[in-house]
C-alpha cells in the first residue's frame, strides 16, 4: 500500500470515535483539503475487527459518487495504522444547526428529511444497511446556508441482502430501533434511526428518554410515541402520521424509505414531484448509456483493473440481481433487480439499460459487463487508472491512438459493430491529426459525463 504522507501532510485534529481519529489533510501538490480517518492497528484486537475495517472500505468505494454521501478518496495502510482520506465536511455537524435554531419549520424539516431518506434509500437499493444514522453522523459540506448534506461513518454499516438477518446489537442508545434490542432485524432499522430523528427535528427531544441506558432501551421495547407534550398539539397530523409510521415497532409494517418519500408531507409542495425516483443504479446506467464506444471500451480496461475493495459492493449487488446464480442478468432478472429497488420503469427503458450493459449483444449482462456499466464515473478521475486504459489502446506505445489501434482494441472488447472507426477518432481528436495523444483521450474520458444526478435536488436549507 502506499504512504499516506507521500501524498498528504497530516495537520490538526477534526475529531475522533472508538477507532479511529480524524485529522485535516492536504494534498502536497494541488494544496486541496481533506479529512483523514486513520485507524491504529493496535486497537484492531480481533479479525472481526479488520474485516470492519476492510468492509468500511468497500462500502465508502461502493458508494463513492453518491451527491449526499461523503466521497472516500482514497485507503492507504502503513505499519501502524489504515488510514482512509475523504471529502472534508467543513460546515460541521448537521444537529450543531439544529440546535443553533431550536426546531425550525415543517417544510424546512421536510426537506431535510427528504435528503436524508433519500441517502437511505440510495444505500438500500445499492444493498447496504447503515446501522448508525444519528444527526451526527449528517455533516454539512461547508458553512454555506444551502450547504449540501453528507452522510458520513460507515463503520457499522453491512452489505445485505433480502431476507438476510443480522443479529448484533449496534447503533447509539436513542436511535436504535427496537428488533436491533431483540436481536432479529435488516435494513428497516434505518427508517426506524431516521424516524427518531425527525421526532427530534419537529419537537427538538428524543421520543424514546430515560436517565441510564437501559432506561432508554425499555422505553423503545414499549414503543409509546408520545404525541401530546408540546409542540406535538400545534404539528400538523401529517407530520405526526409519518412519524408514527417510521416508529411502526413491528419492521414488516414500517415504511419504506421510498414509500417514506411518497408520504404527502414528505413530497415537495406537499405533493410528489412527478418525476419517478431514480435509484443509484439506474443513474449510473443512463450515463453509461450515454456513452460512445470508445469511452465503453476503456471503462471495460478500467475496469479490469480495479482492486476487489472497490467492486466488492457492485459485486453484491451483481449477486443480489443474478438469482438463479448463472452469472448472468438476464432482462427479466434486471427488470426484477430493479423493481425491488423501488424504481418504476417502462418496458422501454429496461430494454434500452439492458442494451447499453450488454456490451457483447447476448441478451443477457454478464459480470464484467454489469461491473463496467454500474462502476461510477470517480473511478475516471484517477490518473493511474486512464492512463493503463490509454497504454491499453495504443499498441505500439507509440503515444498515439491509430484508427487501426482502435479498431483493433474494440474487436478485442467485443464492442466492435463494423461502424465508423473514424466518427469515434475525430470526435476525439481536438488537433485533427486523425489520431489521439493522452490528452485527448483524458479530455474525452472527463467530457459529457452527465453529473450522476441530472434532477437538481433542491439543496436542504437548515
Amino acid at each position: 500500500m502506499e504512504d499516506v504522507k507521500a501524498t498528504y501532510s497530516i495537520g490538526k485534529e477534526l475529531g475522533r470515535g472508538q477507532f479511529g481519529v480524524t485529522h485535516l489533510c492536504t494534498n502536497k501538490s494541488t494544496g486541496e483539503q481533506f479529512a483523514c480517518k486513520t485507524i491504529a492497528k493496535r486497537k484492531m484486537q480481533t479479525k472481526e475487527d479488520i474485516e470492519d475495517v476492510r468492509r468500511e472500505v468497500q462500502i465508502m468505494y461502493h458508494l463513492t459518487g453518491q451527491p449526499n454521501i461523503v466521497d472516500l478518496k482514497g485507503a492507504y495502510e502503513d505499519k501502524h495504522s489504515v488510514h482512509l482520506v475523504m471529502e472534508l465536511c467543513a460546515g460541521g455537524e448537521l444537529f450543531d444547526r439544529i440546535i443553533a435554531k431550536g426546531h425550525y419549520t415543517e417544510r424546512a424539516a421536510a426537506s431535510l428529511m427528504r435528503t436524508i431518506v433519500q441517502i437511505v434509500h440510495t444505500c438500500h437499493s445499492m444493498g447496504v444497511v447503515h446501522r448508525d444514522l444519528k444527526p451526527e453522523n449528517f455533516l454539512l459540506l461547508n458553512k454555506d446556508e444551502s450547504s449540501p448534506l453528507k452522510a458520513t461513518d460507515f463503520g457499522m454499516s453491512m452489505f445485505f441482502k433480502e431476507g438476510e438477518i443480522f443479529r448484533d446489537i449496534v447503533g447509539s442508545a436513542y436511535y436504535i430501533a427496537p428488533e436491533v434490542l431483540k436481536r432479529k432485524y435488516g435494513p428497516e432499522v434505518d427508517i426506524w434511526s431516521i424516524g427518531v430523528m425527525l421526532y427530534i427535528l419537529l419537537s427538538g427531544a428524543p421520543p424514546f428518554w430515560a436517565e441510564s441506558e437501559h432506561g432508554i432501551f425499555n422505553a423503545i421495547l414499549r414503543g409509546h410515541v408520545d404525541f401530546s407534550a408540546d409542540p406535538w398539539p400545534s404539528i400538523s397530523s401529517g407530520a405526526k402520521d409519518l412519524v408514527k409510521k417510521m416508529l411502526t415497532s413491528d419492521p414488516k409494517q414500517r415504511l419504506t424509505a421510498f414509500q417514506v418519500l411518497n408520504h404527502p408531507w414528505i413530497k415537495e409542495d406537499g405533493e410528489a414531484p412527478d418525476t419517478p425516483l431514480d435509484n443509484a443504479v439506474l443513474g449510473r446506467l443512463k450515463q453509461f448509456r450515454a456513452m460512445n464506444k470508445f469511452k465503453k471500451a476503456a471503462l471495460r480496461v478500467i475496469a479490469g483493473c480495479l482492486s476487489e475493495e472497490e467492486i466488492r459492493g457492485l459485486k453484491e449487488m451483481f449477486k443480489g440481481m443474478d438469482t438463479d446464480n448463472s452469472g448472468t442478468i438476464t432482462l427479466e432478472e434486471l427488470k426484477q433487480g430493479l423493481t425491488k429497488q423501488g424504481t418504476k420503469l417502462s418496458e422501454m427503458e429496461v430494454k434500452q439499460l439492458m442494451e447499453a450493459a450488454d456490451a457483447d449483444g447476448n441478451g443477457t449482462i454478464d459480470y464484467e459487463e454489469f461491473i463496467t456499466a454500474t462502476m461510477h464515473m470517480n473511478r475516471m478521475d484517477r490518473e493511474e487508472h486512464l492512463y493503463t486504459a490509454f497504454q491499453y489502446f495504443d499498441k505500439d506505445n507509440s503515444g498515439f491512438i491509430t484508427i487501426e489501434e482502435l479498431e483493433q482494441a474494440l474487436k478485442e472488447k467485443g464492442l466492435y459493430d463494423g461502424g465508423n472507426i473514424k466518427d469515434i477518432i475525430s470526435d476525439a481528436d481536438s488537433d485533427n491529426d486523425g489520431r489521439i495523444n493522452y490528452s485527448e483521450f483524458v479530455e474525452m474520458m472527463k467530457k459529457g459525463n452527465p453529473e450522476p444526478n441530472p434532477k437538481k435536488r433542491r439543496d436542504v436549507f437548515v
